[in-house]
């Protein structure tokens, strides 16, 4: 199903002191970061992004997974909101950043299908 919020992230350029943060406040399991910076929190429910890396931005956001990133994106702007960070393939996923009229900021994503990978 899609519309619906099924992720969130954390960015920060002091991750150590993120993790540090939340875990102590929620008990959240925070692994090890990967190349890019980024942890997968307790699981796949959420991640923490090391920031420093791409400039050094704070932000904690939500996601909603949709069918179409793309598509997602042109009725953001059509409805007045704005892109911050633009369509990304990760080779997993697909995603991009967009803040609503007022600013507020949050996540579009859609996962890759196999067949999506193939080249």
């Amino acid at each position: 199903m899609s519309n619906l919020v099924t992720y969130f992230e954390i960015g920060t350029p002091d991750a150590a002191a993120a993790r540090a943060f939340y875990g102590g406040v929620f008990g959240w399991r925070v692994a090890d970061a990967g190349p890019a910076g980024y942890a997968p929190v307790n699981g796949a429910a959420g991640g923490l992004w090391n920031t420093t890396g791409i400039g050094g931005g704070s932000w904690a956001i939500f996601y909603v997974e949709v069918a179409d990133v793309s598509a997602a994106l042109d009725a953001v702007t059509a409805h007045g909101g704005r892109v911050v960070v633009p369509r990304v393939d990760n080779g997993a996923i697909v995603f991009a950043h967009v803040a609503d009229p007022a600013g507020n900021r949050f996540g579009l994503w859609r996962r890759k299908a196999i067949a999506d990978a193939r080249p």
